[in-house]
């Protein structure tokens, strides 16, 4: 359907009187994709005079779209039809802690446009440096904005940082360090949520995790952080601190006072480093510059490197053990720039299961984009609220 029977900015855009069959129709091709009426028809149970009047109700809206005709078992070829423009986009923003991640995309998740921009330093807090990035990286997107990717409805941003709706602890999460640069559009809806638990939704969604209502998703990189999907619903807790495992206090041993977030600190890659300088042996030649360098010697047969690497390994299996003796989540899914490591699963695993129950440990496949597709996710979620007229629950 052309643009000219689409909403223009500033009119009126309105699904109030959709029948609920067609709303069916609309949420299916969202979560499924392009697909012809008897398809959709026989997933629904929905009769043929149905079908044809939920995609016309679809259609004078621009929320559906013809792209093609398949052909049948039975030779004849069915229109395929897809979520219009008319339904509108989404941005996703990934303001994460060394880079910052931006997806534009339809409501079904096709990509519009996406770039990737590099923090000069890494930040361990939400600030404004990250801030100023997203800015910028926002203004950028939206000046390649095409008319015929239709109306924004939502923007969602994952945070290095619990995420609270307004209360006393508010302020001590640092999430509005966002707004400090950033001003978010009017009209679009605004969702915000922690980088981890959005690589959970990732994960459930399109990952290893996919179809699992019982998993946790552990990030180890420079920061630690977990994000607990239980039931199929994601844990946010009353502080929006559940699966803050950084937050764990450490060193539990004589002479030891154990202080908070100490645990973050010591798995960390910064004091990975800098144990690893302190205990490099001279005849092995310089010390690697970084955790990549480390990881990359090591699985290169460097000695030294792999004997560093698997000793944090077997600290990580340690940490995973403490969460799963918690929450006992069946599967732990590892990510991050170090919990993606080849070299890192298998001790893991190890670790794990001699230090709690039984659990199954495997490797993100989404890799770096895990958060931004997981904030895309529920930034769609939203959009569909705004979109079918329905509140969120």
């Amino acid at each position: 359907m052309g643009f000219s029977h689409l909403s223009r900015p500033g009119e009126s855009f309105s699904a109030a009187e959709l029948t609920p069959s067609a709303k069916a129709v609309f949420r299916s091709l969202v979560a499924s994709g392009p697909a012809t009426r008897p398809q959709i028809g026989e997933q629904l149970a929905l009769s043929r005079p149905t079908m044809s009047a939920s995609i016309g109700e679809l259609e004078r809206l621009g929320y559906v779209e013809k792209v093609g005709e398949s052909q049948g078992s039975l030779g004849r070829k069915a229109a395929l039809y897809r979520v219009g423009a008319g339904a509108g986009r989404v941005m996703a923003i990934d303001a994460g802690s060394t880079h910052v991640r931006l997806r534009v995309a339809t409501l079904d998740h096709r990509l519009l446009h996406s770039r990737t921009y590099r923090l000069p330093a890494s930040h361990r807090l939400m600030n404004e440096e990250i801030s100023r990035a997203v800015a910028e990286e926002f203004a950028a997107a939206a000046g390649e904005a095409e008319t015929g990717w239709g109306p924004l409805r939502a923007v969602g941003i994952a945070l290095p940082s619990r995420v609270v709706a307004d209360g006393a602890e508010r302020a001590a999460t640092r999430q509005d360090e966002l707004f400090t640069h950033f001003a978010p559009p009017a009209g679009p809806e605004l969702v915000l949520e922690n980088n981890v638990n959005c690589a959970a939704v990732a994960e459930r969604v399109y990952g290893v995790a996919k179809g699992r209502d019982d998993f946790a998703y552990i990030q180890i990189g420079l920061k630690l952080g977990m994000g607990l999907m239980l039931s199929g619903r994601l844990i946010r807790g009353r502080n929006g601190a559940a699966g803050e495992i950084g937050h764990l206090a450490y060193p539990f041993a004589p002479g030891h006072t154990p202080v908070a977030g100490e645990a973050e600190t010591y798995l960390g890659t910064e004091m990975l480093m800098r144990r690893v300088r302190q205990a490099w042996p001279e005849k092995a030649g310089p010390p690697p510059e970084d955790a990549g360098a480390l990881f990359h010697r090591a699985e290169n047969g460097d000695a030294p490197a792999r004997e560093h690497v698997e000793r944090h390994a077997a600290d990580i299996g340690a940490l995973v053990a403490s969460c799963v003796a918690i929450v006992d989540p069946g599967l732990v899914v590892l990510g991050g720039g170090v919990g993606t490591s080849p070299l890192i699963l298998p001790v893991v695993r190890t670790v794990a299961n001699a230090l709690s129950y039984p659990v199954d440990v495997e490797t993100s496949s989404l890799g770096p984009d895990a958060t931004v597709l997981g904030i895309e996710k529920l930034a769609v979620d939203r959009a569909l609220d705004v979109v079918l007229v329905q509140t969120s629950p």
